[in-house]
């Protein structure tokens, strides 16, 4: 009984054929071997998988050298066994699989070995089994799959050529719910089956928009439904299984909720900011009153889950981005402290069968992530894992600073810098969050770590207006007509930067992923007088050729963010801050990499974006992954992007 998420994303960087594809805002149907070469071919090189343009070849002293943060290895908690161990996943390859390990500090066996990455599972109540889920080339049209622990037999339970999220147990371990859309659909539909019989799999609900299941009822004739609208909207409903009827919770409510918990008297627990800037943990009874468990806490609660015997929920709190974790008792409203952390961000809480302790993944800025466990009562904290450091003295790891910085009008900006131990002025790169409505957070990051300690830039992570974890109003602040503002606290940031002694205004580099990459284009238009050059990574070019081409599950939630561009208002307005319709005004030398296969920001975003600003004499540099989606997730792919990463810094820097 936990919040869960509505895709199988668990864990989530990173758009002649072509030429005509750009100017149409289509993206055309291709394969691996349809790769985009017609329009440039000869200035193109193709390397396995990767399409490269311009990139120098990499000397061996920065592949080897890179090749140690790369080799940084995490693990991540998903699940209990119910044997008493747990389900992890973690690197021994090119890609993130599932292992089990039985006991703390035990050694790991390895369960999956898919050349696709494998980043979730979901363990039967019953033990024995577990459903995980994998995609094609980060094309997150995911299917299902049920694993046999006594046997390892693995079979499929979903439909081929569907997009399907997380699965969700039924307390008896028999059925488990899901979301299912087709290909061109806004609309998830909420499927219900045994996953160990393909033939009882059946639609309960024709839903509506991004709907998915939270929770089952103990008897199992109740599901507990989200629909996500964005992230200061979502809806809860009860479907009752067997008639199909679908009843909304607070109807004329229009807040955000975050999974929830039918409780045996009928109530329903959840997370919402209702009445409130940041969200808490409340209880909706029958008859719509409101319970409100946090609402004396400062901060807003992040993820959190429900003891088996429904009477505790241990949940975080995102305290600056800091992730800690608390305890609360249902009936007497108590809320206390759980165990004493590190700093760092606590995530991804689950009970034990027995409800006695609580795993979770812990990482912090000088330390990867690992899985960790406390005991309910004691509060005594078990560490399960050790991350590895690619042979780097984890000493040398740099932890960052939060400060804040003003904009024009007149807020105070959060941030956190990372500098290299000598006295400077140091080359900076600004990182930009994606999202919009992420939020950089001081967990573990490999390149920032390598910036530092090899290049000896310094790095700054703001969040910009729009982000999460600042409250409600905060996150609201760059919606539709008002984008611009978020661009507008990186000139902010700029001036900043000015004023610091030990940083060097005259080498910045901006870089981001996603909406971030739209922030880079944005920032190399607005102030690139300022700047040295970008790197862009899957980034928006257009925001009407993103919302025409995202895949069809999207686009609904992305208008909701970004505005919808058939209304002619908002068309005007993204033709003002286009960056492909700017692009004459990008000088300086941007790097775009880009995924293939990407569902959300489609490669033709990076395609035309690179045709424009080669059109203005400027360099740059490409580099597309036919095996990725959004974002690359295959180690191997990593290291060819943190090289190309590399040589442009150093080329656009100065530095060695």
């Amino acid at each position: 009984m936990k919040p869960r998420s509505l895709s199988f994303v668990s864990l989530a960087a990173l758009a002649a054929a072509l030429a005509a594809c750009a100017q149409t805002a289509t993206a055309p149907e291709a394969t691996l071997t349809e790769a985009p070469t017609a329009q440039i071919a000869a200035e193109r090189v193709t390397r396995g998988n990767l399409v490269m343009e311009s990139i120098p070849d990499i000397p061996a002293e920065i592949s080897e050298r890179l090749t140690a943060y790369e080799n940084v290895r995490s693990h991540a908690f998903l699940d209990w066994t119910g044997e008493g161990g747990m389900l992890i996943t973690t690197r021994f390859g090119d890609t993130n699989q599932l292992h089990e390990v039985t006991s703390p500090g035990g050694a790991r066996r390895q369960l999956t070995f898919f050349d696709e990455t494998v980043g979730n599972a979901t363990v039967s109540p019953q033990g024995g089994t577990f459903l995980f889920a994998r995609d094609k080339g980060g094309d997150e049209y995911y299917q299902g799959y049920r694993f046999d622990m006594e046997t390892g037999r693995i079979t499929g339970f979903t439909e081929p050529g569907t997009r399907n999220g997380a699965p969700l147990w039924s307390d008896q371990g028999t059925l488990a719910a899901w979301a299912r859309t087709h290909p061109g659909d806004p609309n998830n539909d909420i499927i219900i089956g045994n996953p160990a019989d393909p033939a009882s799999v059946r639609v309960a609900l024709e839903g509506e928009g991004a709907i998915g299941p939270v929770d089952w009822s103990d008897d199992g004739s109740k599901l507990l439904l989200q629909r996500y609208i964005s992230i200061a909207e979502s809806h809860l409903f009860i479907l009752d299984v067997a008639s199909g009827t679908l009843t909304q919770i607070n109807a004329d409510d229009t807040v955000a909720y975050s999974g929830g918990a039918l409780l045996a008297d009928g109530s329903v627990l959840t997370a919402t900011d209702k009445d409130s800037e940041f969200t808490n943990l409340v209880r909706i009874t029958p008859d719509g009153a409101v319970i409100n468990y946090t609402g004396e806490i400062e901060w807003g609660v992040s993820d959190w889950e429900l003891s088996p015997d429904g009477n505790t929920v241990a949940f975080t709190l995102n305290e600056g981005g800091l992730g800690t974790i608390h305890l609360l008792e249902i009936e007497s409203g108590l809320v206390r402290p759980g165990p004493t952390l590190p700093v760092g961000i606590a995530s991804g809480l689950g009970f034990s069968r027995s409800g006695d302790h609580v795993g979770f993944t812990f990482n912090a800025a000088t330390s990867p992530a690992d899985a960790w466990s406390f005991d309910v009562a004691t509060l005594n904290l078990t560490r399960w894992t050790e991350a590895e450091t690619g042979g780097i003295n984890a000493d040398t790891f740099v932890e960052p600073t939060l400060f804040d910085y003003p904009n024009a009008d007149g807020m105070d900006i959060p941030a956190f810098i990372y500098k290299p131990e000598s006295a400077g002025p140091h080359p900076v790169i600004i990182s930009i969050h994606g999202g919009p409505e992420g939020q950089s957070r001081p967990g573990f990051a490999s390149p920032a770590q390598y910036w530092v300690n090899e290049l000896g830039l310094a790095v700054v992570v703001p969040n910009v207006r729009g982000s999460s974890g600042y409250g409600k109003t905060y996150v609201s602040l760059d919606n539709g007509l008002s984008r611009k503002k978020s661009v507008e606290d990186i000139g902010a940031l700029l001036d900043w930067i000015e004023t610091q002694p030990d940083l060097d205004a005259s080498k910045v580099i901006v870089y981001g992923g996603s909406y971030g990459g739209y922030m880079v284009l944005a920032s190399m238009i607005d102030y690139g007088d300022r700047l040295a050059g970008g790197i862009d990574i899957v980034g928006i070019s257009d925001f009407k050729t993103f919302l025409e081409n995202t895949e069809g599950y999207r686009a609904d939630l992305r208008r909701a963010e970004y505005g919808d561009e058939r209304y002619p208002e908002i068309a005007a307005f993204f033709d003002e801050i286009s960056p492909l319709k700017n692009a004459s005004k990008i000088t300086k030398p941007l790097l775009v990499i880009q995924g293939f296969n990407d569902p959300r920001v489609p490669y033709t975003e990076s395609e035309q974006i690179l045709e424009a600003v080669k059109a203005n004499g400027v360099t740059a540099w490409f580099l597309m992954a036919m095996d990725e989606g959004h974002g690359f997730r295959r180690k191997s792919n990593r290291e060819a992007q943190r090289e190309a990463e590399t040589m442009f810094l150093q080329e656009v820097l100065g530095i060695e």
